[in-house]
């Protein structure tokens, strides 16, 4: 069995070191920061605040039900998730607010209210974005992005008018819906995908369906539950964490890794995966000689934006709040050109609430709310504390006109998250929070590559890779990865035999 570093405690990371921990493996994960989680750590803090620092939407469940069940588990082992009614709400100008309700019946009678026929409409997207869906998430997102015969395999080419992969996304969300807040509603989803919706291909209706039709759910705790659990689940699996251990180098000889730097200590291994920021690992980790990429390379990528984040604890009940609320009470058109096409701070921006304590007791002492606020932003830019404290005082203005009364002067914790600390905190690429932006130039083999071209022994994995951005996808690019390192430690293997 092969010695096996993985850089990286996030979601990719801990998927990879579980799954080759389960095969036998001596699995070590190095983590840069005092805890698991990357981008899904928590903040705990002295006045009994427990924050979500990053991931907040609980979408897809069956892939973390399928990632559990790998190992033996039924989700219900390990956390109580519970299905959110209504799923969001989104706001509209004039206080306008469209509640989602978690039953599909009950959402096909709020599109209707606001647009005749456009519940059939629903249907008719749904079953298109069902098929997506399937595909995509059943099929696509397993492929490593090797070679294209991968797809030919799946009878990619075949299926690929029915996926809309050429198609825009803008376009056919209006080939359906008329009314703009359906529209607005429909394409929200994109704005994380990182990109603008007329250059995001229409196969990622799929997130439409996954969130309208499949629900939005919470894990008691906080996402910080579904990290516990999954340490748990690679601990058990023979896994050994190392945190507060920032890789510093990866050893090379030739082109051959032969194990890590950590702490400046060196150490000896037969294999890693980097599930750390892809270019970081490159350009810093890396000889020049062994990079798979360019800084040309990741200066020409389109990439997903950062965000301003504010934890807020109010030491008031906020009975007007959901859950989950976004609001888009200005134009979602302008604000996607400042994060994609004209990056600089936004003239309007919009901005999403999320109110975990409306779920869970345990996030905030009792009488108290737990609020995250985020405004997505273009990666890379200028990150100062008037900046921040501008567009604090921006979203709070708004967010206290639409309910209706004060809640600033009850604040008893504030903190503020940006640009320069995922750089700081993740090594992550300007700043970036959600990756690779989705574009069809993009997707699939036009991601960076899953394997290294130099070292064959070096593997990556995280939201930079295939499948790309966001939590599942993260989750199953530990598995894709762990698969594919396994394939060559079995052909090495094989080799040696002969």
């Amino acid at each position: 069995m092969a010695k096996i570093a993985i850089i990286g405690a996030g979601f990719s990371g801990l998927s990879a070191a579980t799954y080759l921990g389960a095969e036998g493996h001596e699995v070590h994960v190095f983590e840069k920061n005092g805890t698991a989680g990357g981008r899904a750590r928590q903040l705990h803090t002295q006045e009994g605040y427990n924050f979500d620092m990053g991931p907040s939407w609980y979408w897809m469940p069956g892939v973390f039900e399928d990632y559990f069940r790998d190992f033996g588990y039924n989700i219900s082992d390990l956390y109580n998730l519970q299905l959110l009614d209504p799923s969001f709400e989104v706001v509209f100008s004039n206080k306008e607010k469209l509640s989602v309700p978690e039953n599909y019946d009950e959402l096909r009678k709020v599109f209707e209210s606001i647009e005749k026929g456009s519940a059939q409409q629903l249907d008719k997207f749904m079953e298109e974005a069902r098929y997506k869906y399937e595909q995509g998430m059943g099929n696509l997102v397993h492929m490593p992005g090797l070679s294209v015969t991968e797809f030919a395999d799946l009878n990619f080419i075949k299926g690929a008018l029915r996926l809309q992969v050429f198609s825009s996304f803008s376009k056919h969300v209006r080939k359906f819906f008329k009314h703009p807040k359906l529209i607005a509603l429909m394409e929200f989803p994109v704005l994380f995908l990182g990109a603008m919706p007329q250059d995001t291909p229409a196969m990622y209706s799929l997130m439409n369906y996954a969130g309208l039709k499949l629900g939005t759910w919470y894990p008691q705790g906080g996402f910080g539950s579904v990290i516990s659990a999954m340490k748990k689940v690679a601990e058990e699996n023979g896994v050994v964490f190392h945190f507060n251990s920032e890789v510093q180098k990866i050893l090379v000889k030739n082109d051959i890794l032969e194990g890590i730097s950590v702490n400046h200590e060196d150490l000896k291994f037969d294999a890693a995966i980097a599930a750390a920021d892809y270019q970081h690992v490159e350009e810093k980790l890396l000889p020049e000689a062994s990079r798979n990429y360019s800084n040309k390379y990741w200066e020409k990528k389109v990439f997903a934006p950062s965000c301003l984040i504010y934890y807020l604890g109010v030491s008031e009940r906020i009975p007007e709040l959901e859950h989950h609320t976004l609001f888009f009470d200005e134009d979602l058109f302008q604000h996607s050109v400042e994060i994609y096409k004209e990056p600089k701070w936004p003239s309007k921006p919009l901005f999403y609430v999320c109110c975990p304590s409306r779920t869970d007791d345990s996030v905030a002492p009792e009488g108290h709310e737990n609020l995250f606020l985020l405004m997505p932003l273009a990666p890379g830019l200028e990150d100062t504390e008037n900046l921040r404290e501008k567009f604090f005082g921006i979203m709070m203005e708004r967010l206290e006109k639409q309910i209706g009364r004060k809640i600033y002067q009850y604040i008893d914790y504030k903190k503020s998250y940006c640009v320069s600390d995922f750089v700081t905190d993740y090594h992550s690429y300007k700043g970036n929070a959600y990756g690779l932006a989705n574009t069809l130039q993009q997707t699939a083999i036009f991601k960076p590559k899953i394997r290294n071209k130099k070292l064959s022994n070096l593997f990556y994995a995280g939201q930079l890779t295939v499948p790309g951005p966001g939590v599942p996808p993260s989750l199953i690019s530990g598995k894709v990865a762990a698969k594919e390192l396994m394939k060559e430690l079995n052909k090495k293997k094989h080799e040696i035999t002969i």
